[in-house]
Order: structure tokens, then C-alpha cells, then sequence
């Protein structure tokens, strides 16, 4: 059968590719499978962001679960990684997060938590596939039985406690926080000024009309501008910036200097303050064929090691869980930290950095000094056609450019698990080179699929 799960849960256009209609039986099977020999009485906690279409999916997808005799605790605007932690405080059955993440305002998804709080591996999904198949014969309550859906935006505050709880005092910090009209916009600034720090908001409003657009972690500019302006007002101030994406799953930086950190710094900063604490399981940090060269280097000086995955949150989270590692992420900003939390958290991740820069005396850029960014140059191929990526021009020209960039570069080219998108990374010590030999596979790409 076709899959309906991709890399991240359920996703697609709102109301064309993911639809009411499918967003029910999501919840009747979703509940079916998840609910097994465990308390009918513990209900599935439901959360979504700001995009216009979270509460016309939510009400399918409520109505579904609650159709099998399952309760439902719907919590309003939230972002993602606060669903396992409410999953967690009340002992939930499970947990539904209505959202798309970084993608456009027109796309919309859903990805489930267990009771465990972790996102479901690829065995519970292709289960819960199979089970939509056969929706007529799941049970459909009756009477008294039916499940009853309830409200509780109060819940939200227990997330809120555990990051201000993790927090160090931030007083002396201005923090820009960019939070991409989306799912932060209320918790991570008033989590940020519960510990101290100066909170200038930027996007920071309930308006899914705009979600993602311009804004956030898919486009610094604005924020890197907001450090700049702050600065030149008072240049006695300690001034940063952090940027969400619309479900705030993941978290980017802007330094003293307004110049963007990636992922690979934070993951760095975290990994060696993990490590000097005895926290940094086998010394080892799980990271993706993505991140930078210049992040392998610099972890290797401090005794510690790279492992790389498949890109994508849920082949870092795989390989953590199966070698017992703590600390993974992705050079997007989706860092996963076992010790606070199941999933990416991007409010955490801010919290967690800050807090690091202020016990050590230090700055962002000086806590990230130690990794030099190899050159990298990432185009994205618009294109449904993800066979692309095996077509014999297109491994040809991957070929030549591999045997080009020779010792000194590597080159990856791969289908987007999320977007209609063919990547093409090179990364190398020649920017004028890769810039061009990026181009040429992109070229090749782009007719390969026509």
C-alpha cells in the first residue's frame, strides 16, 4: 500500500492532500492502535499551531478519536515538543501535534506521540496505515461510550515549567525572539523573561496567515536586522537573537555580531558542556550527513565523536535510542537532548544555550569560536519526482562533482522527506568550485526530472 506517513508524520496540503475526511480516520486508527491493552480512561492530548486549517483538522481529527470511545484533551496553541511533556504529566494514552513545521502556510500535518512520549517508530506507523484500511471494522462507540473531547489550555503551563525550571538567571541578556507567527509565539518569550533576560519579540503574534513567511528560521534576515538595530541603540548591551519555526521543534541562532549560528554550533556548545559534565553519553554526538565538516573537527579536539545518520529528526532519534546516546540533532536547528526532553524543542534549546554562555562567563560567538565553517552550498530542485535522485544523469553528474571535489569535499544529493524538493549539498574548502559544481548538478537534476 502507498505510505501515509513521510519522514515527519502525516503531511500535505490542507484540505486537498490532507483532508477532514482523512485527518478522522487518522484518529480512529491513530487511537485504535495506540490505545491497545492500555486504561480506556487515559485521554490522547491534542495540540496545534497557528496555520488557519489547525482547527478545522483538529475537529476531524477529535471527532475521530472520541468516535472509538477515547477521551480528548485538546490544548489549544502549542508548540510541539510540549505535547510529550503534557503526555508525561498526565499519563496520557498519547499525544497529536496538528502542524507542518517550517512548510508553507498552506500545508498542514499531523504526527502522533506515544505514552512513552516518543514519536512512533516505523513498525506503529505502517500499523496504523494498515488500520485505515479497515475503518468499518474498528469499533465505533455508542450510548455512554462514545468519547467525550475536552479543553484545558492550562496544561500548556506545565511545558512552561520545565523550561524556566532548566534555566539559568538571564538577567543582563536582550534576547530578539523571532518566533515566525507560529506555535512559540506566547511560551518562548514569556519563558525567556521569566528567567531575566530582556525580551524584544519579533513575530511574535497568533496570526497563521503568515506563518513561516519571511520570518523565523527559514529566513534570519529580519532577526539578524533586530540585533543589529539593538545594538547600535546601546552598545553596552548583551544582545542575541533566536529564531523558531512554526511548530518550534527547532531553534536558530544570531550571535553578538548578528551572524547566524547553524544547528552544528549549537550542537557543538551543548556536546562539550555535556561532556565536562559526565553527560554526553559514549562521548558521541548523533548528527546527519548534513552537518558540517568544520562540526566533525571540532568535536574530534574535544574527544568526541560524530556519528552521522540519514537527514531527518527521526533517523537521529533511531540511532540515539539504539546506541543509548543523549545528545543529536540536525544543522537545521532540531536538536534532541534526552536529558530534558523526547523530542527537538526549540524553546529548550534556547534556554539551554543562553543558560551555558551565562555559567561560563561567555558569548554566543565565543562559545561557538572553536568550529570553522567549511564552505556549503545547498540547492533545492522543485520536483514530485523523488527517483529522481537515481536516474543515470543525474548519478553521473554526482560522480564527476565527487571526483572534482576529490579529499578536500563531499557532495550529497537526496529527496526531500517533507517538500516536493531534490536537495543538492556540496560543501568544500573552494567556494567559487562548489558554487559551480552545485549548479551543474542542479542543472542536471532539474532536466533529469522533466
Amino acid at each position: 500500500m502507498a505510505r501515509v506517513f513521510g519522514t515527519d508524520g502525516v503531511r500535505g496540503i490542507a484540505n486537498v492532500d490532507l483532508t477532514p475526511e482523512l485527518a478522522f480516520r487518522l484518529g480512529r486508527a491513530g487511537a485504535y492502535v495506540l490505545s491497545g491493552e492500555g486504561d480506556p480512561m487515559k485521554p490522547f492530548v491534542v495540540g496545534r499551531d497557528t496555520r488557519l486549517s489547525g482547527t478545522m483538522l483538529e475537529a476531524a481529527l477529535v471527532a475521530g478519536i472520541t468516535s472509538t470511545g477515547r477521551d480528548t484533551v485538546s490544548v489549544g496553541i502549542v508548540p510541539t515538543p510540549g505535547i510529550p511533556r503534557i503526555v508525561a504529566s498526565i499519563g496520557a494514552a498519547g499525544g497529536v501535534m496538528i502542524s507542518a513545521s517550517h512548510n508553507p502556510i498552506e500545508d498542514n500535518g499531523i504526527k502522533f506521540f506515544g505514552p512513552d512520549g516518543f514519536k512512533l517508530d516505523d513498525a506503529t506507523e505502517r500499523e496504523i496505515e494498515r488500520t485505515l484500511l479497515r475503518d468499518d471494522e474498528l469499533p465505533r462507540a455508542t450510548h455512554d461510550q462514545v468519547g467525550i473531547a475536552k479543553t484545558s489550555h492550562g496544561l500548556v503551563d506545565r511545558y512552561f515549567a520545565t523550561l524556566v525550571d532548566d534555566g539559568a538567571d538571564l538577567s543582563g541578556i536582550t534576547v530578539a525572539v523571532d518566533a515566525a507567527f507560529g506555535a512559540a509565539y506566547l511560551v518562548a518569550p514569556r519563558a525567556l523573561a521569566r528567567l531575566g533576560a530582556r525580551v524584544v519579540p519579533l513575530h511574535a503574534e497568533d496570526d497563521g496567515s503568515r506563518i513561516n513567511v519571511a520570518c523565523g528560521s527559514t529566513n534570519l534576515g529580519p532577526l539578524r536586522e533586530r540585533v543589529r538595530e539593538l545594538t547600535a541603540a546601546d552598545a553596552s548591551a548583551h544582545v542575541v537573537g533566536v529564531a523558531f519555526d512554526g511548530d518550534a521543534d527547532r531553534a536558530l541562532f544570531v550571535d553578538e555580531n548578528a551572524e547566524p549560528l547553524s544547528g552544528d554550533h549549537v550542537m557543538l556548545a551543548l556536546a562539550v558542556e555535556k561532556k565536562r559534565r559526565g553527560k554526553l553519553a559514549h562521548d558521541t554526538l548523533v548528527g546527519t550527513v548534513m552537518s558540517n565538516v568544520g562540526l566533525e573537527r571540532a568535536l574530534e579536539a574535544e574527544g568526541i565523536t560524530l556519528m552521522r545518520t540519514a537527514v531527518g529528526d527521526r533517523y537521529v532519534l533511531e540511532a540515539m535510542r539504539a546506541g543509548g546516546f543523549t545528545l543529536g540533532g540536525e544543522q537545521s536547528g532540531h536538536i534532541i537532548d534526552f536529558e530534558r526532553n523526547t523530542t527537538g524543542d526549540g524553546p529548550m534549546t534556547a534556554i539551554s544555550l543562553l543558560s551555558i554562555a551565562v555559567r561560563e562567563g561567555t558569548t554566543l560567538r565565543d562559545l561557538t569560536a572553536a568550529m570553522h565553517v567549511f564552505p556549503q552550498i545547498l540547492l533545492n530542485v522543485r520536483t514530485n519526482r523523488k527517483d529522481v535522485v537515481e536516474h543515470e544523469a543525474v548519478r553521473q553528474a554526482v560522480a564527476r562533482a565527487s571526483d572534482a571535489l576529490g579529499a578536500d569535499g563531499r557532495i550529497l544529493v537526496r529527496a526531500s522527506g517533507t517538500e516536493p524538493l531534490v536537495r543538492v549539498m556540496i560543501e568544500g574548502d573552494d567556494r567559487g568550485r562548489i558554487e559551480r559544481l552545485a549548479a551543474e548538478v542542479a542543472e542536471t537534476v532539474e532536466r533529469a526530472a522533466q
